[in-house]
């Protein structure tokens, strides 16, 4: 089935709601840009597999506050912080219903044993339910959340305490984040029984504002709204379907045609068209993300600084914002957006001087012709719009000073398991912030611990990690500032990325659409939304 699927075929078919020709106020259909991998928040790292699984299915103990950087309540009511930052108790929120499914009833409310089982889990490789489906889980480790946490226990059914070897000074932020997705320990128990532990990754259960129905890959996932769910004024759609639709052109053809109601990544060279359409809206905000290469340094000749200083100024960054982002982005010069705090301002691009590169590549002995790979992305994603035709321009600008540039891409999916592998020698990739931290930045995307997991660069400078774990341990922000100062600065001078642009995040829908707001996250929440067609 291709991936640009008319939602009308779709209703033919019988596969979207029913026998129904027409879409009722309670139903919304959003165009996705790509199939997620699994429906497990903690093993995935990428948008794509939040929207249709931590951001519908499931909650967190804390929760960002949608369109927004703060982190509130969620499947914990409150937490107490030990005079020492090592302690954490959370106090859980009575009265939450897992989802009820033909795959599973509960027979208890939401407690302690789920959050245990959870973290257990992702903490010890030995636990029965890991043993039993072998899973990694790369943000948590890319953090040293693995590390760092030295127990989970259950204080009573409705009280959880986190022991900490050191202060972590963003632990609420990222219990906030998607990995820490509260699963069912009861469910877990009951796959584990009947032998079906891969389930939890194919047919999830949560306690999300929708339930999960169904899901096929490459056309839509199906989500029913969760009538028990503990915020009844965030469920105001009965049937939540994403519609896969991997180009972006087509995305825009269908929201136009009304066939979805919300959709993502327009084409720069789509947005007049979609600003002019009077039944739709497109209201934007600036992105708080990157776009950038990784140079895989365990790969030679990128091993050699000398050979990534000349191709980080060979390529001509101006011409892609031109080109690829047509206004809708700003060149990047550093390795985080200068949206968030500790942003150094002092950081200056690196000039292009191709001139300059041709003599680095001769001081490293690299040769007129060296092949390498650069891996192209096949989806668009809020910080590149369009990563084929930026490939295809560093390719020309890499040919320039006699480096031949392969360009390879796969579908997402396997594109990102391949990265974590190691497998590139470089990639075009990016980042939307996760938790408004720079540790989201600097640890989690070049530190020693993402090697294998977000650091594709496979980058591991024991100064720089000294420094960005130091500043994790701190609470003062001005002191965390300086530190994280150092680090961009290191980063700088040693080049396992190449920054590029930082873009403009536009969501188109329709105007029917009420209550729907952009996150800096880049993700696509759906409660508190309503389709008032």
């Amino acid at each position: 089935m291709r991936n640009d699927l008319s939602i009308r075929a779709l209703l033919a078919a019988g596969l979207l709601l029913g026998s129904s020709m027409s879409f009722a106020a309670s139903n919304l259909v959003y165009c996705s840009e790509g199939s997620p991998a699994g429906f497990d928040p903690g093993q995935y790292t990428t948008g794509t597999d939040f929207d249709a699984s931590a951001e519908t299915v499931f909650n967190r103990l804390a929760q960002f506050e949608r369109g927004g950087t703060l982190a509130k309540p969620g499947l914990a009511t409150s937490w107490d912080i030990s005079d020492d930052g090592r302690t954490y108790t959370f106090h859980l929120r009575p009265g939450v219903k897992f989802h009820t499914t033909d795959y599973f009833k509960p027979s208890r409310e939401f407690n302690a044993d789920d959050v245990v089982f959870t973290f257990q889990r992702m903490l010890d490789k030995n636990h029965p339910f890991r043993k039993a489906y072998p899973s990694e889980f790369p943000y948590f480790t890319d953090m040293g959340m693995d590390k760092n946490i030295t127990k989970v226990e259950k204080v009573d059914d409705m009280t959880v305490r986190f022991t900490l070897d050191k202060v972590d000074a963003a632990f609420i932020q990222n219990m906030a984040m998607h990995f820490a997705s509260i699963h069912s320990a009861e469910y877990a128990d009951q796959l584990l029984k009947a032998g079906n532990a891969e389930q939890i990754n194919r047919k999830p259960i949560g306690t999300g504002p929708f339930v999960f129905s169904r899901y096929q890959k490459d056309a839509q996932v199906r989500f029913k709204g969760n009538k028990e769910y503990w915020i009844p004024d965030d469920v105001k759609i009965d049937n939540l379907i994403f519609a896969i639709t991997t180009d972006a052109s087509v995305r825009a053809q269908k929201l136009r045609a009304g066939e979805c109601q919300v959709t993502l990544n327009p084409r720069p060279a789509d947005l007049k068209a979609l600003q002019d359409d009077p039944n739709v809206k497109v209201p934007n905000q600036p992105g708080f993300n990157l776009g950038y290469i990784a140079y895989n340094v365990e790969h030679e000749p990128l091993g050699k600084l000398e050979v990534r200083k000349a191709l980080d100024m060979a390529i001509d960054k101006k011409s892609i914002i031109e080109a690829v982002y047509q206004g809708a982005g700003q060149l990047a010069v550093n390795a985080l957006p200068p949206t968030q705090w500790s942003y150094d301002e002092s950081i200056k691009g690196t000039e292009y001087n191709p001139e300059k590169a041709r003599e680095l590549l001769k001081q490293a002995g690299v040769k007129e012709g060296t092949e390498i790979t650069l891996w192209a992305m096949p989806v668009q994603r809020p910080y590149n719009p369009n990563a084929k035709l930026m490939a295809q321009m560093i390719q020309a600008d890499w040919a320039k000073i006699g480096i031949k540039a392969r360009i390879v891409s796969y579908e997402w999916g396997e594109y990102i398991k391949r990265a974590h592998a190691g497998e590139h020698d470089a990639m075009l990739i990016g980042w939307t912030g996760d938790n408004g931290d720079p540790d989201n930045w600097l640890n989690t995307l070049y530190g020693c611990d993402a090697v294998g997991g977000n650091n594709f660069s496979m980058w591991c400078d024991p100064e720089y990690d000294k420094v960005v774990k130091q500043a994790k341990r701190m609470t003062d922000q001005a002191e965390r500032t300086k530190l994280y100062h150092q680090a961009q600065h290191i980063i700088q001078e040693q080049v396992p990325i190449t920054p590029i642009a930082h873009s403009t995040v536009y969501q188109p829908m329709r105007n029917s659409v009420e209550g729907f707001k952009i996150s800096p996250f880049a993700l696509n929440s759906f409660y508190g939304v309503e389709n008032k067609r």
